[in-house]
This record gives C-alpha cells, sequence and structure tokens, in this order.
C-alpha cells in the first residue's frame, strides 16, 4: 500500500471488471492505459495536481489478459510527472509486447531519450488540461518535437474540445505523427455535426499526419453506464471517417473519475458498436497500434 494518501474522493479501479462478451480479434492492444506506482517504489511528482491509488504493472497485465487483450500502450500519468521510472519499469517488464508515451523536459539529454527509446517508448506527451498542468510555453515543446522525429517518435496532445480553437494552429505546426487523445474530448451534449466537433474533424481530414483514440466514454458520456450511447456517434464517426488512424484504449485505471468508475468489460463490449465491421475492428485494435508503436 503506498504511503501516499489519495485525493478526497478518489475513485479506485474496478476490483472486478465483468467479462466482455465481445473477443477481440487475435493480437488486440489496448493503446491507452496508464501505471501508478506503487507509490512506495515510485513516488509521485510533488508537482502532481492530483494522488491517484496504487496500480500496478502486475494489476495491468491480469486485466489485459481478462480483457483477452495481447499488449498495451502505457502512457505516462501526470501524477508522476516527467519521472517516467514506472513507466520503463512496466516496459521493461512486459517483454517486448508494451510500448511507452512518457513525458520529458526540455532538458532532457539525447542519452536519456536513447534509453527510454530502448525501454520501448515511442512517443512525449504533451497535456494542454489546465486542471491537470501548469501551462507550459509552446516553444520548448517545438524543440522537443523536432528531437524525437529522429528518433521516429510522436506526439500525444491531450486537450479539450473548448481549446482547440487558440492551440490549432500550434498543433499543425508539429512535425510529427500527432495522436490526439479521447477525440479531444468532444462535448456529447452538442450534435454531432455541430461547429465544435466539426473543428476536430477538420484537423483530422486536413492533417494526414493526425490520429484519434476513440477512447473514454465513460469520462465524456452523460448518460453512463454501461452503454454510454450518447458517446457511440461521436467515436463511430471518427473511426470510419479515418479507418487507418484511429486507435482504442481503456484509460485504466481512469483517473480522476468523479461519477462512477468504469467497468473494463463494459469498455470492450462498446467496440463493436463504434467500429461496426471485423475490417475496422482489425485496423482499430490491431494494424493502427502495431504500425505505430511496433514499427521498429
Amino acid at each position: 500500500m503506498s504511503r501516499f494518501e489519495k485525493t478526497p474522493g478518489w475513485l479506485d479501479w474496478h476490483p472486478a471488471p465483468s467479462i466482455p462478451g465481445y473477443i477481440p480479434p487475435v493480437g488486440a492492444v489496448d493503446a491507452h492505459c496508464h501505471v501508478f506506482g506503487p507509490g512506495d517504489i515510485f513516488p509521485f511528482a510533488p508537482e502532481r495536481k492530483y494522488t491517484p491509488c496504487d496500480a500496478s504493472k502486475d494489476q495491468l497485465w491480469a486485466l489485459r489478459d481478462h480483457l483477452g487483450f495481447s499488449r498495451n500502450v502505457l502512457v505516462q500519468a501526470t501524477c508522476h510527472g516527467a519521472d517516467n521510472s514506472a513507466l520503463v519499469d512496466a516496459l521493461k517488464s512486459a517483454e517486448g509486447m508494451a510500448r511507452g508515451v512518457a513525458t520529458v523536459k526540455p532538458q532532457v539529454t539525447d542519452a536519456e531519450l536513447q534509453a527510454l527509446d530502448d525501454a520501448g517508448v515511442r512517443g512525449v506527451r504533451f497535456n494542454f488540461v489546465k486542471r491537470l498542468v501548469d501551462a507550459l510555453p509552446k516553444e520548448p515543446l517545438v524543440e522537443i518535437a523536432h528531437r524525437i522525429k529522429k528518433l521516429g517518435w510522436h506526439i500525444v496532445i491531450y486537450f479539450e474540445a473548448q481549446d482547440l480553437p487558440e492551440l490549432y494552429d500550434f498543433f499543425t505546426s508539429l512535425p510529427t505523427i500527432v495522436v490526439v487523445d479521447h477525440m479531444g474530448r468532444p462535448d456529447v451534449f452538442s450534435p454531432v455535426d455541430g461547429p465544435e466537433f466539426e473543428l476536430f474533424l477538420k484537423l483530422m481530414a486536413e492533417n494526414e499526419n493526425f490520429w484519434s483514440k476513440v477512447s473514454c466514454p465513460e469520462r465524456l458520456s452523460g448518460e453512463g453506464p454501461p452503454h454510454y450511447s450518447d458517446v457511440i456517434p461521436f467515436a463511430r464517426k471518427v473511426v470510419e471517417s479515418f479507418p487507418d488512424r484511429v486507435l482504442w484504449g481503456t484509460d485504466w485505471p481512469h483517473p480522476n473519475l468523479k461519477s462512477h468508475m468504469a467497468d473494463d468489460g463494459h469498455l470492450v463490449d462498446i467496440i463493436p458498436h463504434i467500429a461496426p465491421t471485423n475490417e475496422l475492428r482489425q485496423k482499430l485494435l490491431v494494424d493502427n497500434p502495431m504500425k505505430l508503436y511496433w514499427k521498429k
């Protein structure tokens, strides 16, 4: 048990997720998940905005097997800041079955980037969600982007839909593949063909280096579990419009959820509704993540 006291109201991950009715294709990848600590081994960052529960690599691997997946992409959580020790430890234990997305500071050395690459890191995350991180100047991010391009890495961006207009030009200036977390967090109370989501679709349509994760219905939905039906039209629109540039992930252990804790089995069962054909599901769960994360 971590010595760190969790943020009040923190919801721990589901202790007994259901067995999904949908069986993923062989080689399926959970392309967005995290490890937290354990805090006694991998302390949380002093500058963090929240203190999570422990969520270890072994618990993540057990969930992977339970859900019928084969591989994972671990994304560095903001609670660990730019200390990627827990992430790297998990990657090294995965025996090639996991890849990572790190957080780095502008002063990161070439040797440190190479060590991350050797461990299985294939991208860097830029977080623009104001309630989670302090705003960063964009010039150092551009410098990081050009440095990681040499390694064949990509950038993952996390932002909220209302902030896209002010960030649009910066995003499109980035020199690598850019992966958007959770469809840019659309407002599902607005129409799919409304101006806010249309701007995100324009971003995807006019920039072929942009990919999107169609993840986190539990974070976006007003309807709630188990079906999250109000999110499905948004995710399906993205999958059908950009079938070769979409990814899916559980977001385990679901940090900062407020209303309920997601059952990961329910999340898997949504996949056929957002990717309604076998061909789309094969691309979403196997072909696309393998191309992006295991190409070298």
